[in-house]
């Protein structure tokens, strides 16, 4: 028997056009565009559909743009496929703000809720640091420990710390511009493949976000929790959880500690998790599901030629 886990993609996996052809197939895939977009008072759905990309990929519209499609084939599998969360997977999981997507997946947030945390939590982020004065580097073909000992030797320039260990060879590293162009000459030093500058507007999940983790501690203390209703299995810990407290902390903890992409996947083979099913915009989980672990399977669901295939495999 098939035991399935419900994952989430985060910032990254935007492209101008994402939702437009589940909003154009599926009712209840357009109910949900609408209600991000009166929520938050801007037609983002537009922004969504016909870019520009600019605007898309800033932080403050990206990350609830990528929870709204995300969410929308969440609603066509639940409203037009007839699909419970609770009976069709074991787990979910998210990879930064995907994490948000997952607890309203679950039940924990309102999907309102939702997009007002992360339109809170994207100019938080944008905000907590001058506009290049921050930086995010991938060392490809290092480990985690390898690029932990990088990050050590460049915070002699400043903050340099992993923020992201997604798949084996994959670290991405984040702190003090000056600090992680350092990181990527002492990783060349070490055996990396390659290490480039990432294309991004602040240092994610580093400690220089703490003004946005402060931010965010008051934002969701004034949001309502219930337990979800299956088990997230969380970026800060790779560690399940249900307690609606214990959530609140760790996606503030989050907001400046790594995301323990790999080991979340790892865990969540050990609980006994053989396929994960990709919900929304792009393939970037399944893709890093496949490099660390070959006998995972790995389904897409975020146009409407995917939702039908998953239907069929229920």
């Amino acid at each position: 028997m098939t035991t399935r886990a419900l994952v989430f993609p985060g910032q990254g996996s935007q492209t101008v056009g994402m939702g437009r052809d589940l909003a154009q197939a599926f009712p209840a895939a357009r109910l949900v565009f609408e209600e991000v977009d009166e929520v938050l008072k801007q037609n983002l759905t537009r922004l969504m559909f016909e870019g520009p990309e600019e605007d898309l990929i800033l932080t403050e519209n990206a990350q609830p743009a990528i929870m709204a499609v995300s969410l929308a084939a969440l609603r066509v599998l639940v409203d037009e496929g007839g699909v419970d969360v609770s009976t069709v997977c074991g787990f979910v999981a998210g990879h930064s703000l995907g994490e948000y997507s997952a607890l309203a997946a679950a039940g924990t947030l309102s999907l309102a809720d939702t997009a007002r945390l992360l339109r809170i939590r994207g100019n938080a982020m944008q905000q907590a640091v001058p506009v290049g004065e921050g930086a995010m580097a991938a060392l490809l073909g290092l480990d985690v420990d390898d690029a932990r000992a990088v990050a050590k030797e460049a915070s002699a320039t400043g903050v340099c710390s992993v923020a992201n260990d997604n798949a084996p060879g994959q670290v991405v590293v984040s702190g003090a511009r000056p600090a992680v162009e350092q990181a990527v000459e002492i990783a060349a030093g070490l055996g990396a493949r390659r290490a480039i500058m990432l294309p991004v507007s602040a240092p994610f999940h580093c400690p220089l976000m703490g003004p946005a983790a402060d931010i965010m501690a008051e934002a969701l203390a004034a949001v309502t929790m219930t337990p979800p209703r299956v088990s997230l299995v969380a970026n800060v810990t790779a560690a399940a959880v249900d307690d609606p407290a214990e959530i609140r902390h760790l996606l503030v903890e989050q907001v400046t500690g790594m995301v323990r992409w790999r080991e979340c996947v790892l865990t969540l083979r050990d609980q006994g998790v053989d396929t994960l099913v990709e919900i929304g915009a792009g393939k970037v989980l399944s893709g890093l599901a496949r490099r660390i672990d070959r006998d995972l399977a790995a389904h897409s669901v975020g146009t409407p030629d995917e939702v039908e295939a998953f239907l069929k495999t229920l």
